[in-house]
């Protein structure tokens, strides 16, 4: 009886250790907009030890694709699986991961006539969650990554306020419009009304390589940046053309050029160097 209660006990402590090695994910989370006037979802990936630990964690903000919504990372970009074992493994330190919704149907992540989803992320959304969760709020402890429209909210959210960020992940990024005709053709598909003065302060806004131009560069160079776009990627020129103009300005950063196309494929693959990336940054040394 004795040898069976031992066994018992082995094998409880062992399932527990085990269950302890996952993190979690909550991807039906929601909450009230004033900004927007309309409640907005986000998900949630909690590191194993959050639930056993009273000790507070650095934060990713991860944003999600045009065509996905904030379960786009969690389904098909496996962030609970490549985050558990980066942890396990030791490359990556444990951290809280925020994925907001952002409405695909307008202007995504940036403010376009109505839709003040930028205001909403920075005035609402960041404070929500840094309060709801245990979260390290302070710039050495934040980073940004996303894939495609979400690499382009990175690009923009760092270089609009570089003071509350330490690190800047943008993957297969759209780099914003590159001319105005461009941005003329795209808010037309929007119906948005828009007047050329107008255009033209949205188009400096929302373009990196006009960001690089009037940021600056000691502000730029304060966020530590790993740019990523595969080689078959219709978005490529616009990620080089960043690239050539950082190391024209002698701003630090990573990029890389891989084998690819704009697949989840390439984010996932992508996602352990991002996370080992950022934790660079959230490590003490």
């Amino acid at each position: 009886m004795k040898k069976f209660v031992l066994m018992f006990v082995i094998m409880f402590a062992a399932s527990v250790g085990l269950q302890a090695q996952h993190g979690k994910v909550f991807d039906n989370l929601s909450m009230k907009s004033e900004i927007l006037k309309m409640e907005r979802k986000y998900a949630v990936y909690l590191p194993p030890d959050y639930e056993t630990s009273e000790r507070s964690y650095p934060v990713l903000y991860l944003l999600h694709g045009a065509t996905d919504d904030h379960t786009g990372w969690v389904q098909f970009g496996e962030v609970l699986r490549i985050t558990d074992a980066a942890i396990k493994d030791g490359t990556v330190t444990p951290m809280i991961i925020v994925m907001p919704d952002a409405d695909t149907g307008r202007m995504g992540y940036f403010n376009a006539g109505d839709w003040k989803y930028e205001d909403f992320f920075f005035e609402e959304l960041m404070p929500h969650v840094e309060k709801k969760y245990r979260i390290k709020s302070e710039k050495r402890y934040r980073a940004v990554a996303g894939l495609s429209m979400g690499g382009g909210g990175s690009f923009m959210y760092a270089l609009h306020h570089p003071e509350l960020f330490s690190s800047a992940c943008p993957l297969s990024a759209y780099v914003g419009p590159l001319t105005m005709k461009e941005l003329e053709d795209r808010m037309k598909w929007y119906k948005e009304a828009y007047s050329k003065a107008e255009l033209k302060t949205y188009f400096e806004r929302h373009n990196v390589l006009e960001l690089l131009e009037t940021v600056p560069v000691a502000d730029v160079k304060s966020v530590r940046w790993y740019i990523d776009c595969g080689d078959d990627d219709f978005l490529y020129e616009g990620n080089s053309l960043v690239h050539i103009s950082m190391k024209k300005k002698e701003i630090p950063h990573e990029y890389r050029v891989r084998d690819g196309r704009h697949s989840w494929t390439y984010w996932r693959e992508a996602l352990p160097s991002v996370l080992e990336f950022v934790s660079d940054a959230f490590h003490q040394y």
